[in-house]
């Protein structure tokens, strides 16, 4: 907060500066002394700062808000420490698994899975939120406001659909070229050729924990900031992406998994631009944009989606070895009879076990294959909404986003519940000889009389009715005789 100082004047001799800055109690109500609006008073020793009500806030709420509001300073601070120990020696063994692909096999050349990749993820989550954070704080709101965008709410929302716009669009075009140097691109027999041999090459292995850990930000951001009217839609589709992507990377089924997530991004891509579009008042443009997301969804979220689903029905049985197997790259060993005395559990080891057992069966099919149709589900339900804002737009309405808006509107501006803050203004005590008369009397337009005396030695000074007004207008002219 900051506050404009008032002044005080003694009688002709000059005080030191004390600065006063202190706050009391809050209170709700408007001092009866007091005219005008609460937090602009001028003749009061009082500051009055305007400030959003808080109800009944838990702990862990008010964690959540001291984290979202120190997202810039807290993420870049802990790149900051590990660059740091990264500079000494000693420690560059532990932080370079931050920064590089672990498990790199020199005889293949491509890389293994661990516990290790943890450490990229993580980086990358960290990466992320504090870049987001200083991307909507300091280039989106600022372009916002300059298109003339004020309301929280659409600088909020702008500023998110273009954070989404500008990372599918540097990450859809990188997964389109995993896919394309890949041998499964155009072809989803390919897709399960291969396996159990799970390796994978540095592209395919960066880019599949660079969107595992674009994930779990997302995770973390939908629980910290304002929830939506599909908040629990949007964490079940989270939580689902998330998990498929893991036990896809963990299982060695990474070519399937680039291709779902190319298909994904492409529609969210153009959703994004459409959004803001809209907010920036190009509705025409949008209504445009909304076509092509309408288009781009049907194709790539159903019909090629579907195929892939179809593909994992139809094709694994026939090109998959069905048992289980162990080891990495040219050490794996089976295939072994899935385990009959620990029911179902060998399913989740390859998620922790970096040596233990994966295999394919009728149960890993259809647990893979369960989790793609509930995804698909989702999907349809939010398409079904996409309609009904495409049956408007036909009708000549703009297209408005109905699927992702606040629970409520108080949080609009004006509609809040507020308190007000006192504080003491910065005081400081100055002696009458160090105004300076004539800056004032150049911006106020005074025209200065001239005594015969100061005319005939070349000196000026401003009248004494002048100083008083000058005074008077500052609400100190009964200090000055």
């Amino acid at each position: 907060m900051s506050s404009s100082p008032g002044a005080t004047f003694g009688n002709g001799s000059a005080g030191t500066a004390k600065p006063a800055v202190a706050r009391g109690a809050r209170t709700a109500e408007k001092p009866q002394h007091m005219n005008g609006p609460l937090y602009q008073q001028p003749n009061s020793n009082v500051v009055l700062v305007r400030r959003v009500k808080r109800k009944n806030e838990s702990p862990m709420k008010q964690l959540t808000r001291w984290f979202v509001d120190n997202q810039i300073g807290f993420s870049f601070n802990l790149l900051a420490l590990l660059f740091l120990a990264h500079g000494m020696p000693r420690a560059r063994d532990y932080t370079s698994k931050y920064f590089n692909l672990s498990y790199y096999n020199p005889k293949t050349g491509n890389y293994g899975i661990g516990w290790n990749d943890g450490h990229l993820i993580l980086f990358c989550v960290v990466l992320l939120t504090g870049l987001r954070a200083a991307t909507m704080e300091y280039i989106l709101t600022p372009f916002a406001k300059s298109q003339g965008i004020r309301k929280r709410k659409d600088l909020t929302r702008f500023c998110e659909q273009a954070w989404m716009s500008i990372y599918y669009a540097v990450f859809w075009p990188l997964g389109l070229y995993v896919y394309w140097k890949s041998p499964a691109y155009m072809n989803l027999h390919e897709l399960w050729t291969g396996w159990p041999d799970r390796e994978l090459t540095a592209l395919m292995k960066g880019y599949m924990l660079a969107q595992l850990g674009f994930w779990l930000q997302q995770l973390v951001v939908i629980n910290i900031e304002e929830r939506r009217k599909d908040h629990w839609q949007m964490f079940t589709h989270h939580i689902i992406t998330s998990a498929l992507i893991y036990t896809s990377y963990r299982y060695g089924h990474t070519r399937v998994g680039n291709l779902v997530l190319v298909l994904m991004d492409v529609s969210d891509l153009v959703l994004g631009i459409a959004k803001c579009l809209k907010y920036l008042g190009y509705h025409t443009i949008c209504d445009v944009m909304f076509g092509i997301f309408i288009t781009s969804w049907l194709i790539t979220r159903h019909f090629l989606y579907m195929t892939v689903c179809y593909s994992v029905w139809r094709h694994t049985p026939d090109i998959m070895p069905t048992g289980c197997f162990r080891g990495l790259g040219d050490r794996v060993e089976g295939p072994f009879e899935p385990p009959r005395d620990s029911s179902f559990r060998y399913l989740l080891e390859p998620l922790w076990d970096n040596n233990g057992m994966f295999c394919y069966n009728e149960t890993v099919k259809w647990s893979f294959l369960s989790m793609l149709l509930f995804l698909q589900c989702l999907t349809i339900m939010w398409f079904s909404l996409i309609v009904r804002v495409a049956i408007k737009v036909v009708k000549g309405a703009p297209a408005e986003d109905v699927r992702s808006d606040d629970e409520g509107e108080a949080g609009e501006e004006g509609e809040e519940d507020v308190v007000y803050e006192e504080a003491a203004p910065l005081e400081e005590e100055v002696g009458v000889e160090e105004i300076d008369l004539k800056n004032w009397e150049r911006r106020a337009g005074v025209k200065r009389q001239v005594s015969p005396i100061s005319a005939t030695t070349a000196v000026s000074l401003p009248g004494h009715s002048d100083r008083k007004e000058l005074l008077g207008r500052i609400g100190c002219d009964k200090q000055v005789e």
